[in-house]
């Protein structure tokens, strides 16, 4: 299989996620928002996943927008999460820096493809 960068942080990313949905379903007991951010968190990393599948390049620029839609929301849980004291600032920044790096790729990935349309 290629080496991809997204491809390979996009899932790094979602093992993250799973590991604070338990940290926050077990240890803190919160249900509500620990979903919200499995659901958000995790979705890039598919949708990336998916677009291997693109029956276009515009389907593909299509499902990697999705991905960037839910990594920006997946952002905004954790900042939540760490602003409500669920996260302590080492996950946050671990986790939060993962899903950062995750955005650039899906920013760049989606510019050059649109490049890649105009020709």
């Amino acid at each position: 299989m290629k080496v991809s960068p997204l491809r390979d942080k996009s899932y790094l990313l979602a093992k993250k996620i799973v590991a604070i949905y338990k940290y926050l379903v077990l240890e803190k007991k919160e249900f509500i928002l620990s979903k919200q951010v499995l659901r958000s968190g995790t979705n890039p990393g598919a949708m990336v996943r998916e677009s291997r599948s693109a029956e276009s390049l515009a389907d593909f620029i299509h499902k990697l927008k999705i991905a960037q839609k839910e990594a920006n929301e997946t952002l905004y849980w954790l900042e939540l999460l760490k602003d409500t004291g669920y996260l302590d600032n080492k996950r946050f920044e671990d986790v939060y820096s993962t899903a950062e790096e995750v955005m650039k790729l899906l920013v760049s990935s989606i510019n050059t493809s649109k490049k890649n349309l105009k020709k």
